[in-house]
């Protein structure tokens, strides 16, 4: 059963009552108080334009333990080389509007809209949403952003203008000591060969909480 959300009811149904891939609830707004009371139910939104809000909670989740990210020998050597200088919270509203215009393998245009991108920029002048920049010289080159939940960093997105970039700021990420769990969401490929693991709804929200 997929619920509808009222706008001026701050509620989220239990996210084990979402259906077999994930969509729980479709409605509501993206105020600062609804994203951070979803983020810390386990629940996140995910949608494409001219689609109403969908909230998701997936039955299995993709996440990276800080302490089991793999760091490959071509990685070593970028981070050894030091030509990429990475920064947090000083242009997050670039990083998100690059991760909105990245092409994508297999997707026609973004689910981070116009609207998602402002919520998201609300939630980062308030300290509850970060980025991880990385510069070659004065040009950003590679990114990622997502919403802190106690030690929890649940991650929205990244991108790459250059070679590892986006995975140097992964890599930048697990190695803060704040940082115990990162949240990936979906599995892919590119995450996979960094040492993320799937781990199931219950195992998540209990780290969450």
């Amino acid at each position: 059963m997929i619920f509808n959300l009222l706008e001026d009811s701050l509620i989220f149904p239990d996210p084990t009552l979402a259906d077999d891939h994930g969509l729980l609830a479709i409605g509501g707004d993206l105020s600062k108080e609804r994203l951070l009371l979803a983020y810390q139910s386990g629940i996140f939104p995910w949608f494409s334009e001219g689609e109403p809000i969908l909230w998701h909670s997936p039955p299995a989740r993709c996440v990276i333990f800080p302490d089991r990210i793999k760091i490959s020998k071509s990685m070593q050597r970028v981070i050894k080389n030091g030509n990429l200088k990475i920064t947090e919270n000083e242009a997050f509203a670039e990083v998100i509007y690059n991760c909105a215009k990245t092409p994508r393998i297999g997707q026609n245009g973004t689910w981070i809209t116009d609207e998602m991108q402002a919520a998201y920029i609300n939630l980062n002048g308030h300290g509850l949403a970060k980025s991880v920049e990385v510069w070659a010289g004065d040009e950003l080159v590679g990114g990622l952003y997502g919403v802190m939940v106690g030690d929890v960093f649940c991650g929205e997105s990244m991108f790459s203008k250059v070679s590892n970039a986006s995975k140097l700021a992964l890599i930048y990420l697990a190695q803060k000591d704040e940082v115990k769990l990162i949240d990936c969401q979906v599995p892919n490929e590119h995450l996979l060969s960094m040492g993320a693991e799937m781990i199931s709804r219950a195992e998540y929200l209990a780290l969450i909480q």
